[in-house]
């Protein structure tokens, strides 16, 4: 049977979504505090009593979390448009190769508002 576990991240960074309609606030230029939880399943080794240490997400998402913190993530490739929704997408296809088991990537912009992306 399989079990899921997870480690969170926050950081805080500045965005604008140049796509929303014209006089959306979202247009312009406002930063977040964002949190990403990244999500594992797999079965549970009996040696060593765990999935994958948590250790090894941190690893894995550090450079990300360089990337992001304190930043404005338009300038970072690939998210010119840096909605939720595109920065789960964004992160899962760095991530997966990495974590064998990566089941869901969950980005909230503040405790009311997030995506999910399970790949």
């Amino acid at each position: 049977m399989a079990t899921e576990i997870f480690k969170k991240f926050k950081f805080d960074a500045a965005h604008s979504l140049p796509q929303a309609p014209e006089g959306h606030k979202c247009r312009r230029v406002h930063g977040h505090t964002f949190e990403v939880a990244i999500h594992v399943t797999g079965e549970v080794n009996p040696d060593s009593g765990w999935i994958i240490d948590f250790a090894d997400i941190k690893k894995a998402f550090g450079p990300l979390l360089e990337q992001f913190d304190h930043y404005y993530i338009n300038d970072i490739e690939g998210l010119e448009q840096p909605t939720c929704e595109n920065l789960c997408k964004w992160i899962w296809d760095r991530l997966a190769p990495q974590l064998p088991g990566l089941c869901k990537i969950v980005v909230m912009e503040n405790e009311t508002c997030g995506a999910i992306y399970t790949g």
